[in-house]
């Protein structure tokens, strides 16, 4: 089930915020609800892979299955 909040942004923020709207086509409350809910399943997932990898012998783990060293994809955010 959907929620709504409502948070107060000063001009500047919303000018670029229908800014980035409309570059995606889209009406500014989608977008910045687009954006949110993206940017929270990127903070689950990076979380959660520290807590991967700190675990004892987590970390051996990972760089037997993908590497040592972070890839070229792994820098391009």
């Amino acid at each position: 089930m959907a929620k709504e909040i409502r948070i107060e942004v000063d001009d500047e923020t919303y000018e670029e915020l229908q800014r980035l709207a409309a570059d995606d086509h889209e009406e500014p409350d989608q977008y910045a609800s687009r954006r949110l809910t993206a940017d929270l399943a990127r903070t689950r997932f990076l979380e959660g892979s520290a807590r991967f990898i700190s675990a004892p012998g987590m970390r051996e783990e990972f760089a037997r299955r993908f590497g040592p060293e972070p890839g070229p994809s792994a820098t391009a955010a």
